[in-house]
């Protein structure tokens, strides 16, 4: 497995108060070769200083929109950039563990898998508010309907791609609609899909959580929209 590149990309909107912390976490994660690739979608906040003075030099790659244009747009951009083996997601909050980087990716680098999303519910347990537990447990059983999937998460961070799988994908979705609409492709070209459980510490929206009803919504729609 250490022959294997990991590429981390990590999408970021004003998380000046993150992405130094989430970058150390990254650079201390157990696979040691990796490529971090950040893609800062036109922050407005401190994030773009913090980068250049204080992130530049740790990251393989550091690329910025001139315009927001939402999560998913961030992703096609760092996807595209991305050179390693696997590409992996990482958020620039602090929800998600790159601890647990090696049990999401070794499927994929042992080639069981060719993707892998790490579930929050897989282990039965309930992670999360109690409102965002049941928009993602109906998102995830809609998304099911249509997808053949017998997932437990559609809507997790922590989703890993051979890259060659990823990069072949045409990603039309800007904001959050990137969960459903990926899952709906990568269903759609049977792929090997495996999910494994992982940890999360949620946060609120006074906390910088920017996701909203609107983007559920979006996924009911997107679901329906890249349904096979």
């Amino acid at each position: 497995m250490s022959e294997k590149v990991l590429s981390v990309v990590i999408p970021c909107y004003n998380e000046e108060n993150n992405i130094e912390e989430i970058v150390r976490r990254v650079l201390a994660s157990p696979i040691k070769n990796k490529e971090i690739i950040i893609v800062d979608d036109c922050s407005t906040d401190g994030t773009p200083d913090i980068l250049a003075a204080k992130i530049k030099p740790l990251v393989s790659k550091i690329l910025r929109h001139k315009v927001n244009g939402g999560k998913g747009a961030a992703l096609k951009t760092g996807i595209q950039a991305a050179t390693g083996d696997v590409v992996i997601i990482q958020d620039a909050d602090q929800e998600y563990d790159p601890m647990e980087y090696e049990k999401v990716v070794t499927p994929i680098f042992e080639d069981r898998a060719d993707v892998v999303y790490g579930s929050r519910f897989k282990d039965g347990t309930r992670k999360g508010y109690l409102s965002n537990r049941l928009a993602n447990w109906f998102l995830t059983k809609l998304s099911n309907l249509f997808t053949g999937l017998d997932c437990t998460d559609m809507e997790t961070c922590y989703k890993a791609f051979k890259r060659e799988i990823i990069q072949s994908i045409d990603i039309r979705e800007k904001r959050f609609g990137f969960e459903p609409e990926i899952t709906a492709k990568i269903a759609a070209r049977k792929v090997r899909f495996m999910e494994v459980p992982i940890s999360y510490n949620p946060r609120t929206n006074e906390e910088g959580k920017k996701i909203g009803c609107r983007d559920g919504f979006r996924a009911m729609y997107c679901i329906w929209r890249y349904r096979s």
